[in-house]
């Protein structure tokens, strides 16, 4: 076992205080009031973490997993993945919403990849697109109440909620919404520009999924100007529509309208499903998959890459002809246990998340004196009482082999394996190597407070 150190993002949207307070971090001199974003416990070549080996000293996850692959990952993940971690999993906090995204496809990745090397263009470079030559497949797990947009609702849900902002940008969508293909695929000559930026695959799409790309894209490559009006035109729209389903796209929607004023691409998020997510809720993002995240604590684990495509809702760069090349029109609902079987609920006080990918599985579990019941799993079976019956007894535990990174997110818990201990208290985090077999995780017998949870990151058993 090693102790290992997050890696801290400082991004705009970031939180004030609330990962400052789970990881114990006091802020240096001069820096009061810096926003605190993700912290990654990673191997990615950009930003790897640092394990403290035996003697004290520190070593980048990535040169540990060079010299030793086989120990460190398994001989499993060594011949799936190489000597890589295969997954990259992070803590992150939203005080504001972050930027309207697409993960690059696997084709995408590796194409922008190599061609921004041929570019030249230096890894630090704040223009880059592309980091790695992976797809992005990441999935979320909530620590607390935790809202985002996800995915493209059905057309008529679009429809009804552009139909009630009084905006022309608004009307425009929703023009493109309902605007048909012509005979022999020509399309509106209003769209032309749009229809210029679809993909190859755009051939065979159905005319829904056209008609879905000319609106996102009108927002997207709007000019700052055809935002004006749009917050007070949000805000109209959510005294008329009282559904519940509306009322959260709108506050979505204002809410990211207040943070970046005169971006019209606030306007998807009329497009997207509302997702809010109670402790323990989790989502899975596809690459492809259009999402924005808005506000909330959450674990986040995704195929090990770095790769963002943002449209709109940001200061960073963004990538606008990239993101459509790569951007899924498919309306879908939101992938979550209850439809997709992504968790599986156990007993013994752990929520076990398990998407259909080789690369990552996430553990959300707690530890408490007596074998008391953790109030979260009791929630979560009376939500997924069905789904859980359906899958009948099973007995899935922690893996007994590859890298598992674990991280006490409150109170304090004890790690043993291969004839090692380590007490974590709130904001630890250990890697366990393949080598070191199974990993037991209880509470330790002279802590007095009401136990402990933790995360714990792995390749699936």
């Amino acid at each position: 076992m090693y102790p290992i150190q997050a890696v801290e993002k400082h991004y705009a949207w970031g939180s004030h205080d609330r990962l400052q307070r789970m990881f114990h971090l006091h802020e240096p001199e001069g820096c009061q009031g810096d926003t605190l974003a993700e912290m990654w416990f990673s191997g990615h070549t950009e930003s790897p973490s640092p394990l403290t080996l035996p003697d004290g000293s520190l070593i980048p996850l990535t040169e540990a997993i060079r010299r030793n692959p086989m120990a460190m990952l398994g001989e499993r993940d060594s011949r799936l993945f190489g000597p890589t971690l295969p997954y990259l999993f992070k803590i992150i906090s939203a005080r504001i919403p972050l930027s309207l995204q697409v993960h690059p496809l696997d084709f995408e990745a590796r194409a922008g990849f190599n061609r921004e090397n041929a570019l030249g263009v230096p890894d630090d470079d704040p223009s880059r697109s592309f980091h790695d030559s992976l797809a992005k497949n990441e999935m979320v797990v909530a620590l607390e109440p935790f809202q985002a947009c996800v995915g493209f609702a059905t057309i008529s849900t679009q429809l009804t909620l552009l139909r009630a902002v009084d905006h022309p940008l608004a009307e425009l969508m929703a023009e493109a919404l309902t605007a048909r293909t012509f005979h022999l695929g020509v399309p509106p000559a209003r769209f032309a520009s749009a229809d210029a930026m679809m993909p190859v695959s755009s051939l065979i799409w159905p005319d829904s999924r056209r008609r879905i790309f000319r609106a996102f894209h009108a927002a997207v490559t709007a000019e700052p100007e055809a935002a004006r009006g749009l917050e007070e035109a949000l805000e109209a729209a959510a005294m008329r529509l009282r559904s519940r389903r509306a009322e959260a796209v709108l506050d979505h929607a204002l809410c990211a309208a207040r943070a970046f004023p005169g971006d019209p691409a606030v306007l998807c998020l009329l497009m997207l499903n509302p997702v809010d997510l109670e402790e323990g809720d989790s989502v899975y993002i596809p690459a492809g998959t259009p999402h924005a995240y808005i506000h909330g604590t959450a674990a986040e684990i995704m195929t090990n890459s770095d790769n963002v495509l943002r449209a709109g809702m940001t200061p960073k760069h963004r990538d606008i002809p990239n993101l459509l090349h790569s951007l899924d029109c498919q309306p879908s609902a939101p992938i979550d246990p209850s439809s997709s079987m992504i968790a599986t609920l156990i007993m013994h006080n752990m929520v076990t998340y398990r998407p259909k990918i080789n690369e990552y599985m996430l553990v959300y579990g707690h530890v408490e004196e007596g074998g008391a019941t953790w109030p979260l799993l009791n929630r979560l079976q009376q939500r997924y009482g069905d789904l859980i019956e359906r899958l009948g007894p099973r007995h899935l535990m922690i893996p007994r082999r590859g890298p598992r990174i674990i991280v006490c997110t409150d109170g304090r818990i004890r790690c043993a394996a291969a004839g090692q201990s380590c007490v974590l208290d709130q904001g630890q985090a250990l890697f366990i190597p393949s080598e070191d077999g199974r990993v037991d995780i209880t509470m330790p017998q002279d802590f007095d407070e009401a136990g402990g949870s933790f995360l714990l990151a792995s390749t699936p058993v």
